[in-house]
């Protein structure tokens, strides 16, 4: 079993939030597409990171699916996706081998 996490910024490059609407459409596009998921949406997490010689803080929302069948190309075409529409430079999206006990 593979557990995917999808970690998204809850503003653009600029700062501004984005609208609940969006998150809700993946999560509704996900669902659909496995079945379930979790949304770790009400506390956003704090994505930190050095760039050059500045350090960047983003406010992160957690989409966690699990599925039994990885498509890894599936997964960097939707990735990609996703960048385009969160105008993101990189959306992390990180695979788990999991045991379900």
């Amino acid at each position: 079993m593979k557990l995917v996490q999808i970690l998204l910024p809850t503003c653009d490059n600029r700062g501004r939030k984005f609208k609940s609407i969006i998150f809700g459409r993946i999560r509704k596009e996900l669902q659909g597409r496995f079945g379930g998921l979790t949304a770790y949406s009400r506390s956003p997490a704090r994505g930190v990171w050095k760039s050059g010689q500045s350090t960047k803080l983003d406010d992160i929302v957690v989409i966690e699916i699990m599925t039994a069948e990885l498509k890894r190309s599936w997964w960097i075409k939707y990735r990609r996706k996703l960048e385009r529409a969160l105008r993101q430079d990189e959306i992390v999206v990180r695979v788990q081998t999991i045991n379900i006990i």
